[in-house]
This record gives C-alpha cells, structure tokens and sequence, in this order.
C-alpha cells in the first residue's frame, strides 16, 4: 500500500478522498454509487428474466399457486391491513404531513430532497410499468389493480417513502447507534412486510416485488446521496 501511494500519490489521493467521511463528495457518495449500481443490476437482471420468460417467471407461479392454496380468512384480514401501509393514499398523507413539518421548522433543503423522492418515485415507478407492461397475476382482481404489474408500486414506493422517512429520523433523531438501527431495522421489515403482502393477496408475482424493490433503493440511494452531499457541501 505504501508503494501503491508513493507511486501514484494523484491517484492515492483521489481514492483516499473518495472513502473520507468529512468530505462532501467522500463516503457517503462513494457508498450511494455502490448502492445504486448494485440496485441497479439487480433490476436490469430481473427486467431481462420478465422479458424473456426465465426461470425466474415460473418460480414466479409457482409461489403465486402455493399461496393462494394456503390462503385464509386471518391472513387476508392481516395481509389487506400491511399492504394498506404501502397504498398511495397511506404514502401520500405521509408525505404531506412531514412536508408539513419541514415547511414549519423551516427545513427547506429537506423539504425539496423529500418531496423529490416521492414525486420522482412515483413518476419513475408509473414509467416503468408502461414501458414492460407486464399483466397482473390471473387471480388479481381487474376491478382493484388498474396499473400493469412490474414493478410494484406498493414495493418500490414503499422503500423509497419508509426509507426516507428512516433517513429523516436518522438526521434529526437520536445519536445513538442503537437508535439508529433500530429505526432502520423497523423501516426494512415493513417494507419486507409489505411486499410479502403484496404476494400473498396475489396482487403481484415475485419479481414484481423484487423488481420494485431494486428500482426504489436504486432511487432512494440517488436522492439520499444528493442531500447528503448538499447538506456536506452547504456546511463547508
């Protein structure tokens, strides 16, 4: 290492500047490219298997069949109410009540990084689903879902509103590491929870769910990234 650095030291420096955490354009980027990319390929994988059929689409009916064979009266009562949380009319109340908040504790720069997310999460999800135009699974209802199915939206708005909202309480909440896996902890297993709702109500296919998934980190790590590094550069 110490040769790699005496040798290139233009080259070390820009490497070391990339990983430093007080930089604006150190860590947190380097960690939001990575994030993305990742989300990214698993996207573009997933997108290619639903194009062409792959094997991943027939795991797709094969789990959609085992679960609407175990279906009960209990887990759809359970299940309508997860999935609920994942609904727009659940996400938009969200949204504007901590627009709210931030308009009243004159936090602009999170304001406009909040309102981005969800505006952008929704629009990109609403194209996405347009261009593949993937039906819905045979037993979903065409009177409840007028969208087409992948990726989900109740997936990827989910994790791009819950994961903003962890962000949020991460920034301006409790220091304390504990606290603050905490809230990332209860953040992933509602949207895990979501999306397995979706799955077992037969709303969607699996790889819808993955799909919607990928699509909503890959946005939420982009719009995380952005304010991380507005906030870096404003504070310097």
């Amino acid at each position: 290492m110490r040769r790699l650095k005496l040798r290139y030291p233009r080259v070390w420096s820009f490497l070391a500047a990339r990983f430093a955490r007080d930089e604006y354009l150190g860590l947190p980027l380097t960690i939001g490219f990575l994030i993305s990319a990742l989300a990214l390929w698993i996207f573009l994988g997933v997108t290619e298997d639903v194009l062409h059929n792959d094997p991943l689409t027939q795991f797709d009916l094969m789990l959609l069949d085992w679960l609407q064979a175990h279906h009960g009266a209990a887990g759809d009562q359970i299940f309508r109410a997860i999935s609920a949380l994942g609904s727009p009319l659940v996400l938009i109340t969200l949204a504007l009540g901590v627009a709210v908040f931030f308009l009243i504790s004159k936090h602009r720069l999170l304001l406009e990084g909040w309102l981005l997310a969800f505006v952008g999460g929704a629009l990109l999800n609403s194209i996405l689903k347009n261009a593949i135009q993937r039906p819905r699974p045979h037993g979903a209802s065409a009177s409840l879902y007028h969208s087409w199915s992948f990726p989900s939206g109740h997936a990827m708005v989910s994790v791009i509103g819950y994961g903003m909202l962890a962000y949020i309480l991460i920034i301006l909440g409790p220091r304390s590491r504990r606290a603050r896996l905490a809230i990332v902890g209860c953040a992933t297993l509602l949207v895990l929870a979501i999306g397995f709702s979706r799955l077992y109500l037969g709303a969607h296919y699996f790889s819808d769910v993955v799909g919607g998934y990928a699509a909503g980190m890959l946005w939420l790590s982009a719009c995380i990234s952005g304010l991380e590094v507005t906030r870096r550069w404003r504070a310097t």
